[in-house]
């Protein structure tokens, strides 16, 4: 008689392992697609987020370039550096007309500063530049 009871609360043990691993399996599946929901709306938002992101840094640039258009920066500067600034022009539009090879803007003798190497270049002014390039 002992061994019927035993046998049965086996079957019943065994019964409710089956149970429980059903459930697990369920819980598992309802898990699996609950993140695979979830990846999908975050891979969406990403997207939303990074056009969004784009479409505003846009506008910021545009913003950017009507101030500064508005504000006239160069027209604020000391008249002595507007006088170089324009000096400089000249000068290059006088190189670019006869094709002559100086003076250089500092845009160009930067160039060439980073071909060779030049520490500290960077930090450099045209002048400076030009000097430690051997162009004056």
């Amino acid at each position: 008689m002992a061994k019927k009871k035993q046998k049965k609360a086996d079957k019943k043990a065994e019964k409710a392992a089956r149970k429980a691993e059903k459930a697990a399996k369920k819980s598992a599946k309802q898990a699996q697609k609950t993140a695979a929901a979830s990846a999908e709306k975050a891979s969406e938002s990403a997207t939303a987020g990074a056009t969004r992101t784009r479409r505003a840094s846009t506008a910021n640039v545009k913003k950017a370039q009507e101030a500064a258009t508005a504000k006239r920066t160069i027209a604020h500067l000391p008249e002595k550096t507007r006088t170089a600034l324009g000096k400089q022009g000249a000068a290059v539009a006088q190189r670019r007309r006869t094709g002559a090879t100086s003076p250089k803007t500092r845009a160009e003798l930067y160039e060439i500063a980073k071909r060779r190497d030049l520490p500290g270049r960077s930090r450099m002014g045209r002048d400076e530049l030009a000097k430690a390039l051997g162009e004056k």
